[in-house]
């Protein structure tokens, strides 16, 4: 059996240099001439599975994953060829008391939009109170004068929201980009969930993973 794993850290971003800092590695922490590499701790149960297959069972379960995506519909579009959506085999955990953290995050960030929203589209007091340049406002091509003072009946104008995140070189989470106009991808949330409980059945028994099928209720 091939080690999926082996030469792992001596070929990792060979092009990066040595000066650079060290990308943020989910699996692995930092390696040290002391110590052997070892996943991290929320990593163990995907490393032991990924562990035990050679190159050609991962290949072939990714293969399937793709040709699974392609039955079902779920492609895109790049260059006019449709494209099993992009999925890595390899999943990214986040484990419960993180996501606590994230989570809550989220929600923060979302009222605060909400109530950027409601200010710009009401009373302007962030345009008074010299915060927001009214310029910076008029000028923005997605800023629509005919919503101005209008609200909706739940008080509501971000009803969906997705928002980006990714890893710094040190592990904290930061936001890439806000999405909460007409957020894409929603959907693909529970493909891929599914898809993977078929291309990695055994970390759906050894780990407790987070359902996400009541999804589609909560936007009713």
């Amino acid at each position: 059996m091939v080690d999926l794993f082996a030469g792992y850290g001596a070929t990792l971003n060979p092009r990066r240099k040595k000066d650079s800092a060290r990308p943020w590695d989910e699996m692995f922490p930092e390696p040290s001439s002391s110590s052997p590499v070892e996943a991290r701790a929320a990593y163990k149960d995907v490393y032991s599975a990924l562990a035990k297959m050679t190159q050609e069972e991962l290949r072939g379960r990714t293969d399937a994953l793709a040709s699974s995506y392609l039955a079902q519909g779920v492609t895109f579009d790049f260059a006019g060829e449709e494209r099993p959506f992009p999925l890595d085999a390899v999943p990214r955990v986040i484990e419960q008391k993180e996501w606590v953290d994230v989570e809550a995050g989220i929600k923060q960030r979302v009222r605060a939009l909400e109530a950027f929203l409601a200010d710009v589209y009401g009373p302007q007091a962030a345009v008074r109170d010299g915060v927001t340049p009214a310029s910076l406002i008029a000028s923005s091509s997605h800023f629509h004068r005919q919503a101005a003072n209008i609200v909706s009946a739940n008080n509501v104008r971000i009803q969906v929201s997705g928002i980006d995140l990714i890893r710094d070189e040190l592990g904290a989470w930061r936001v890439l980009e806000d999405n909460v106009r007409v957020p894409s991808g929603v959907s693909y949330v529970i493909s891929n969930r599914r898809v993977m409980a078929q291309t990695l059945p055994e970390l759906f028994v050894s780990m407790r993973v987070r359902p996400v099928g009541d999804y589609p209720n909560k936007l009713l």
